[in-house]
C-alpha cells in the first residue's frame, strides 16, 4: 500500500486580511481532515512595487480599482498573527504552513514549520531558491506558468545548495483563476516525474470542483494542494476558485478512497475474492457417466460452476487421457 496522499488546504489570502476570518479557515481544514492547511507570509514592501497592476481575475474577483500593492497591503497579515495561527494550529493537531514570497519572511516562517512551500512565482527566482534550501527543510515547488527547463533551473539551483531530489517535491501547476479543464493538463505531471528521478511529484489545483485533484491521486500525485474558502461569493481575489468548507470535505473524502483504491499493484485475489472463486469459476464436470479407464473427450466433459474441481485452464492436459474412477453425470471430475 503505497503512503496516503498528502493534502493541503489552501487557506492562502481567504481570510481577507482578518485574523478571526483565518482562525475559521484552520477550524474548517481540521474539520474537513486534511493533513495541513497553508496560508501565504509577505511584506508587501519587499514583493511588489507600487504601481504593480492586479492580474485580470484579480481586478474581476475583488472588484475593486487598486494596484497590486495596494490589494496586498489590505490582506497581509502581520509575523505575530503567523505566530498565533501556528499555535492554534498545533492545539489542533493540525500542520500550520505558509508560503514565503520574499526572503524576510522565508527566514521568519522557518521557526514555524518543518516544510517549506515555495509558489509558481518564485520558480525562478535563483537567490530566493537558495535561501530557502540552506534551511535543510524539505520543499514542496509549484510549476504553474513553467518550461519544463525552468524546472530543471530550480531544482539544480536546491539541490546545488544543499537539497537533494528527495527532499523536493514539485507540483504541477496551471496559474490561472479558475483553471479550465482544456488548460490543466494533468500528464505533464508525469512528464515532470519522469524527466527528474528522485524527485515525488503532485498537483496544485485551481479548477472548479474537486474531479481534477482527485484524478491526480489516480495519476501518482503525493501531494494535492487546493484553495479553500469560507463562502465563494466574499469578494477577494481567490475565492472564486475555492472549495466551500463541504465541498473540501467531499475533496478529502473523494481522495482517501483513492488512496485505499490504488492498493499495492499485486495482481493477486484479495481475501473476499478468495471466497468467490468457488462459487463464480468453473470446473471440469462429467457430461455423462464414465467408467474407470475411459478415454476422456470433449463430449463426455462439459465446464460447469462450481470453482471446486478442476480447472478448465487444465483442459488440454486431461482431454485424451483415461478417466482414474467412474463419474456420474453431473459430477466433479
Amino acid at each position: 500500500m503505497r503512503n496516503k496522499t498528502f493534502i493541503i488546504a489552501e487557506a492562502g489570502v481567504n481570510h481577507n486580511g482578518d485574523f478571526a476570518l483565518a482562525k475559521q479557515l484552520i477550524d474548517v481544514a481540521v474539520t474537513a481532515g486534511v493533513d495541513a492547511v497553508k496560508f501565504q507570509t509577505w511584506k508587501t514592501e519587499l514583493l511588489v512595487t507600487e504601481d504593480a497592476e492586479m492580474a485580470e481575475y484579480q481586478k474581476e474577483n475583488t472588484q475593486v480599482e487598486e494596484s497590486q500593492f495596494q490589494m496586498l497591503k489590505r490582506l497581509e497579515l502581520s509575523y505575530d498573527d503567523f505566530s498565533e495561527l501556528k499555535a492554534y494550529c498545533d492545539s489542533l493537531n493540525i500542520m500550520f504552513m505558509s508560503t514565503p514570497d520574499e526572503e524576510q519572511s522565508a527566514t521568519f516562517l522557518d521557526s514555524l514549520q518543518d516544510i517549506f512551500k515555495i509558489g509558481s512565482g518564485e520558480l525562478t527566482n535563483t537567490p530566493f531558491l537558495r535561501h530557502v534550501a540552506k534551511f535543510g527543510k524539505p520543499v514542496i515547488i509549484s510549476t504553474g506558468m513553467a518550461y519544463l527547463a525552468e524546472v530543471e533551473h530550480a531544482l539544480s539551483v536546491l539541490t546545488d545548495a544543499g537539497l537533494t531530489l528527495a527532499d523536493i517535491t514539485v507540483l504541477h501547476a496551471t496559474t490561472d483563476y479558475p483553471t479550465a479543464p482544456e488548460d490543466v493538463n494533468l500528464l505533464a505531471m508525469q512528464t515532470i516525474k519522469n524527466a527528474f528521478p528522485g524527485v515525488s511529484v503532485g498537483y496544485s489545483d485551481h479548477t472548479l470542483g474537486i474531479e481534477v485533484p482527485v484524478a491526480s491521486v489516480a495519476l501518482g500525485a503525493s501531494v494535492v494542494e487546493k484553495h479553500f474558502t469560507l463562502d465563494k461569493t466574499m469578494l477577494g481575489p481567490d475565492h472564486k476558485a475555492s472549495l466551500d468548507p463541504s465541498e473540501l470535505t467531499a475533496m478529502v473524502k473523494a481522495i482517501r478512497n483513492i488512496d485505499l483504491a490504488l492498493g499495492n499493484g499485486w495482481k493477486v485475489p484479495t481475501a473476499t475474492e478468495v471466497k468467490n472463486r468457488v462459487i463464480v469459476r468453473k470446473s471440469l464436470i462429467a457430461g455423462c457417466d464414465i467408467c474407470a479407464g475411459d478415454i476422456l473427450t470433449a463430449e463426455m466433459v462439459e465446464i460447469k460452476r462450481p470453482g471446486s474441481g478442476i480447472s478448465p485452464t487444465r483442459w488440454d492436459e486431461i482431454i485424451g487421457t483415461p478417466a482414474k474412477q467412474d463419474y456420474r453425470a453431473g459430477e466433479l471430475i
